[in-house]
């Protein structure tokens, strides 16, 4: 009788710990997955997306595993493809090793970025900007998510704005925080613009501003990229603390090649904070069902 309870704990210990192994394995070499939990990279990914990131898409560095700010070796290995300016990336803030940041690549080594009134700036030529349209984002607090927003013609409620009683025909995003009040600054609802920006290799992705003459974000120096570094932005160019700001000033930054985790894939789960997941009767003002699935660009 012993000896079965002994083969039998023996069996539970291999079960979890070569488990844990595979679990590990995959997250380090396959997929890993990751939540947003700030707006920086508006449109493109919302808070509360939840996404799986390519590990094997630009190979492996130390960060690509458990323990990686230990910094038991440099370099990079078994690397297929070198990011391509455009790509939305995940990567280890370089002045917060504890954290992992997502914002689109802008600039390699040696490439020169500016920002000049709001318009970026490659290599001394302005990147093209089209199709502007309007966009809302909604950061209301959730002690108003039960009797919805409105102001003037404009009402909120759950996931979907309405004006004049009929359903937006523009892109918006809305999220409920917990810590916020209407009027602070960081909650509130926001008239944006949205453009489609044009990069030199021809990736078009989406951008949102507020305005061309924010202090700072729209007018900088000249950036020079190291080698071996990048630079990166968000795609809400108003709201991103990147690779315009150093550690000092509460950004990030250039990017050694190093902290490169893998290129983001795509949504697999979205929701906008108005309830507890297990509150299943509000998942109709909770979950963004139209973002599963959605492959980032």
């Amino acid at each position: 009788m012993p000896l079965k309870n002994k083969n039998v704990a023996r069996e539970w210990f291999n079960t979890i710990f070569y488990g844990g192994l595979i679990a590990i394995a995959f997250r380090s070499i396959l997929l890993e997955p990751f939540n947003i939990p700030s707006g920086s990279m508006i449109p493109t990914l919302h808070v509360g997306d939840h996404i799986f990131v390519q590990k094997w898409s630009y190979g492996y560095s130390r960060y690509s595993f458990p323990f990686g700010s230990w910094k038991l070796w440099n370099g990079r290995f078994f690397v297929p493809n070198e990011p391509n300016v455009g790509d939305v990336i995940v990567f280890r803030n370089p002045t917060n090793e504890s954290m992992d940041y997502v914002k689109r690549l802008i600039g390699k080594g040696g490439d020169k970025i500016q920002m000049i009134n709001g318009r970026l700036h490659i290599n001394g030529n302005q990147i093209a900007r089209e199709n502007p349209r309007p966009y809302i984002l909604a950061r209301l607090p959730k002690s108003i998510r039960s009797v919805g927003y409105y102001k003037d013609n404009m009402s909120i409620k759950g996931n979907k704005i309405f004006i004049d009683n009929k359903p937006v025909e523009f892109n918006y995003t809305i999220e409920y925080a917990t810590n916020c009040k209407m009027g602070d600054g960081n909650c509130g609802v926001f008239n944006m613009t949205e453009y489609d920006e044009v990069l030199p290799n021809g990736v078009t992705h989406s951008i949102i501003e507020l305005a061309d003459n924010v202090p700072v974000a729209d007018n900088t120096a000249v950036y020079t990229v190291p080698e071996n570094h990048y630079f990166f932005m968000g795609d809400d160019r108003d709201f991103s603390f990147d690779s315009r700001w150093g550690k000092d000033a509460g950004g990030i930054g250039f990017v050694p090649r190093d902290n490169v985790l893998g290129r983001v894939w795509f949504i697999w789960y979205s929701h906008n904070y108005y309830a507890p997941l297990l509150a299943f009767w509000s998942w109709s003002n909770k979950i963004r069902w139209n973002r599963f699935g959605m492959g980032i660009n």
